[in-house]
């Protein structure tokens, strides 16, 4: 007969391990179940992070924190929260993607909500197995995995993507880990490695689509609703054809984010933002090319060409202001590959007539519109080269130039070329973490534009107003909150605030978005002490009282 286990040391929102004292240990029924030491929370987390310095790998590093979070979830926030900067790259972006290839292969237990296509009637008995109520929920992030962080389609292990996205939700915001549920929507892959791997715990057929899928959408949306009418609804990870249809189609209708497409945007207007305070030039007179015209690229586009209107510009011309280039080049009308988000910044055929022949290419685009602003989301190593940063710099005096795309490989070009090539003037952000850059006797420090310091934040912004929709204004009050950490003006200053004190950041953002929700007459509360608010909102990883014989974190 198996040995028992108290449920207390079973959860691992009430375990705290060696943290008992002697009196809980006879109250809960754990008397010689533990060592007779009795450590405090800083001292297991001394302990936890010292373990995991052990670790050979990034990866190892990652199994051994997913270890701790099943065992208990109090000191992994404490130990992710006082090492976030190191950790975030650990828990989410980039080790996250080897984690999820191998899920399947080092399946250990279940976290979140596993849903599927071919049993859509169990949608709603799926989140009902969770017994919270409904106002026990102010997140939900799902994904279904069809384009998870620039590796592609990986079916039903995209929920560690919806795990990791909440980790940084809680670690950098303060959102009650409790009250946040991580979801994946398998409907199927078109992995062939996953679809005749025997251990791949997916459904074993082609992705779904059309109107099977959404109708599995439609069915998500109205349960989660209903079940947790004040969640906010993260959609992560959607491949482009469904990501902005699906975002288009409901936001209005219900409370929806995607962080692809509108966080990335976001988090490039505020760089943005800050660029331009140095250079003094209207977001109305600006000149934008992105190259890489996919969910992020055209979601920095709409946020790009959003701000010129509300600088005094109508859609229309704002719209002409940004130009479009995809793997087909220079995105034109008429082109027979367009999608149908890329349609509005197709350009007139007799507007580039005979800037090349067959399609135009990045320098030919820059050669002839002289942009202000080049933004890179195309994963093409070095598409940004000596020739078109010089022919870029000779149209502008300060360039803005942010190559977004990662990892490191995949870079459009290091900030140190940049400045080399532009004798220092560029006003550059990456994707990707750069250590500081020496040019011309100025240190450099580079900002990352990591959507990790805008949507905690928003996110928590939106749940202390109770917002009823998340908003254009709430987005650009989010983005504007972000640059004013920074005065970008100081030479060598970066463009965005540093990761590391993300905590403090998310806290700024989400009274920001809280101010903004009530402009936009879509907030619910309206705090009288908006910091108090907001800080009594955000969780601390510290172990609380102990209630009729149950732990509770707080």
């Amino acid at each position: 007969m198996p040995m028992h286990t108290p449920p207390v040391l079973l959860n691992p929102l009430t375990n705290r391990g060696t943290a008992f004292t002697a009196e809980e240990r006879e109250r809960l029924g754990v008397v010689g179940r533990l060592p007779d030491a009795v450590l405090t929370l800083d001292q297991q987390a001394e302990r936890a992070y010292e373990q995991l310095r052990e670790e050979p790998t990034n990866l190892a590093k990652f199994v051994n924190l997913e270890q701790l979070h099943d065992r208990n979830e109090v000191l992994y926030y404490r130990v992710l929260r006082d090492h976030l900067a190191e950790l975030l790259p650990v828990v989410y972006d980039p080790t996250v993607g080897e984690a999820i290839k191998r899920f399947s292969h080092e399946y250990r237990q279940p976290r979140g909500v596993f849903l599927s296509i071919d049993r859509p009637q169990d949608v709603r008995r799926s989140f009902e197995t969770l017994q919270l109520h409904p106002d026990e929920v102010d997140l939900v992030v799902v994904t279904d995995a069809e384009e998870i962080l620039g590796i592609g389609d990986w079916g039903v292990q995209g929920i560690q993507i919806s795990v990791g996205k909440l980790a940084v939700y809680t670690a950098a915001a303060g959102l009650h880990p409790g009250r946040c549920v991580p979801v994946v929507m398998d409907v199927g892959t078109d992995n062939e490695i996953l679809l005749n791997d025997p251990l791949y715990l997916g459904i074993r057929h082609s992705r779904a689509r059309g109107k099977q899928y959404d109708a599995f959408i439609e069915t998500y949306l109205e349960t989660v609703s209903e079940l947790y009418p004040n969640a906010l609804l993260h959609f992560e990870d959607f491949g482009p054809g469904n990501a902005r249809r699906i975002l288009e189609a409901y936001r209005d209708r219900y409370r929806i984010f995607n962080d692809d497409m509108q966080g990335t945007g976001a988090i490039t207007l505020a760089a943005a933002v800050s660029a331009l305070k140095v250079t003094g030039v209207p977001f109305r007179e600006q000149r934008v090319i992105v190259f890489g015209a996919g969910t992020a690229g055209v979601g920095i586009a709409d946020q790009l060409r959003d701000a010129m209107v509300r600088d005094g510009l109508d859609a229309q011309e704002a719209t002409r202001r940004v130009w479009l280039i995809d793997k087909q080049g220079l995105l034109v009308e008429g082109m027979p590959d367009l999608r149908d988000y890329q349609v509005p910044y197709a350009r007139p055929v007799a507007e580039v007539r005979g800037w090349a022949e067959g399609g135009i290419d990045l320098l030919t685009t820059v050669q002839h519109v002289h942009p202000t602003i080049l933004i890179g989301t195309s994963t093409s190593p070095g598409a940004f080269d000596r020739q078109v940063v010089t022919a870029m710099a000779k149209g502008v005096e300060r360039p803005i130039i942010f190559p977004l795309s990662n990892p490191t490989e995949k870079i459009e070009a290091m900030p140190a070329d940049l400045l080399a090539w532009t004798d220092g003037k560029a006003l550059t952000a990456t994707g990707i973490p750069v250590d500081p850059v020496e040019y011309g006797g100025v240190r450099h420090s580079i900002g990352q534009a990591n959507n990790a310091l805008l949507y905690p934040g928003l996110g928590l912004g939106t749940v202390v107003a109770g917002a009823d929709r998340l908003t254009a204004g709430m987005l650009l009050a989010a983005a504007e909150a972000v640059a004013g950490q920074v005065d970008a003006r100081a030479p060598g200053a970066p463009l965005l605030p540093p990761v590391k004190n993300l905590r403090a950041s998310s806290a700024v953002v989400a009274k920001a978005v809280v101010r903004a929700a009530v402009a936009d007459k879509v907030a619910n509360r309206q705090p009288d002490d908006l910091a108090q608010a907001v800080h009594d909102a955000m969780w601390q990883p510290a172990y609380g009282p102990l209630p009729d014989g149950q732990e509770a974190s707080t």
